[in-house]
């Protein structure tokens, strides 16, 4: 699937970005959320392995940071139409990695982004000739239906879509969009990566649970004794990469580390990579659940500013036991987890050195 096409140096003359065409054929990926934190590990993966890779920024701020990762930023949003089709032209790999990760929120702007971003993509990948397959990171929660323990589970179950949690639901959506479009034109494929827990050096959720703690609000559920599978960014990008290559299109594949933790162990294990740690106090699971439906009906009713303390769609992604099988990655394209749990923490253990 290699593209004979010119590769572009990146200058910048007085705040403007120059392409310099030069001679030396390379591969060519387009990424989406290249500014975030899977998209900058997948970035730099990506350049290490010599491929050209241009990246979807919305921002001064974003454009900059690609430009430091070394890929070439095009400016424009999940719903801009003509970026996404700029990024394209020429590209073999589409990346999308962008969406709207939070807890909370209004349905209509997790449906607005991740599913009203997808239809986008794909639209324009549809026109893109060149483009062979896209391969987007979905998330394993969209099986995640009723709260109830669900472990060892593969791809033949069922997607689910549940009110009280918007973005889950909007990443089964988004799913269903994209494998949709499997051969909607002669030579395309879509392929979807579904990752557990992300974790690793410079993960986002950590300073939130640090802040969390010191605000002396964290508490287990049910003493944090649910077993979870998580997926250290390195893993996650070299699904990525490995898919692109001999994933099969119209399928989606569950990734995950090699080894399943408790909750308590691993946010234990990730607190003290930064010295912090946390006391034993605990909340039953089904208390949890009545508080945070509570709380969900104050904020919507008084549209209270942030988040509330504990929501529904915070309790279904880690308050049961939820852990997957990756053997379907490991059969179609090689898929095995590069980084060990241990590994990853010694990682995060020099970055805070540093």
């Amino acid at each position: 699937m290699n593209n004979v096409l010119f590769s572009n140096t990146i200058l910048k003359t007085q705040g403007e970005i120059v392409i310099n065409k030069t001679s030396e054929a390379r591969r060519i990926a387009f990424v989406t959320g290249g500014s975030g934190f899977v998209g900058q590990k997948l970035i730099r993966t990506l350049i290490e392995q010599k491929w050209e890779v241009r990246a979807l920024a919305r921002s001064r701020a974003a454009i900059e940071l690609i430009l430091e990762l070394g890929a070439i930023p095009i400016e424009g949003s999940m719903r801009d139409l003509g970026a996404l089709t700029k990024g394209m032209e020429g590209s073999e790999v589409v990346f999308h990695v962008a969406a709207l990760f939070k807890l909370w929120g209004k349905q209509a702007d997790f449906e607005e982004i991740n599913v009203g971003g997808m239809r986008t993509l794909i639209g324009a990948a549809s026109d893109a000739l060149s483009v062979k397959k896209i391969v987007a990171v979905s998330a394993a929660a969209v099986v995640m239906g009723d709260p109830e323990p669900m472990l060892q589970i593969e791809e033949t179950i069922d997607i689910q879509v549940r009110r009280f949690a918007p973005y889950s639901s909007s990443k089964a959506q988004a799913e269903q969009i994209l494998l949709a479009a499997n051969g909607r034109r002669a030579g395309l494929e879509t392929i979807s990566i579904r990752p557990p827990m992300i974790w690793g050096a410079g993960m986002p959720m950590l300073d939130q649970l640090i802040d969390t703690v010191h605000a002396g609000r964290w508490q287990w559920v049910d003493n944090g004794t649910q077993t979870l599978s998580t997926c250290h960014v390195s893993n996650l990008v070299e699904a990525l990469i490995l898919s692109a290559d001999k994933g099969r299109g119209g399928q989606a594949y569950f990734v995950a580390d090699a080894d399943d933790d408790t909750f308590k162990n691993f946010i234990s294990a990730l607190l003290a990579t930064r010295n912090v740690s946390v006391s034993d106090k605990s909340v039953p699971f089904g208390v949890a659940w009545i508080m945070a439906g509570i709380m969900g009906g104050i904020w919507r009713t008084f549209r209270i500013k942030g988040e509330p303390p504990i929501t529904r769609q915070m309790l279904r992604l880690i308050g049961k036991s939820f852990t997957i099988r990756w053997s379907k990655a490991n059969r179609d394209f090689g898929y095995l987890p590069l980084i060990t749990r241990a590994d990853g923490l010694a990682e995060m253990c020099l970055g805070t050195q540093k």
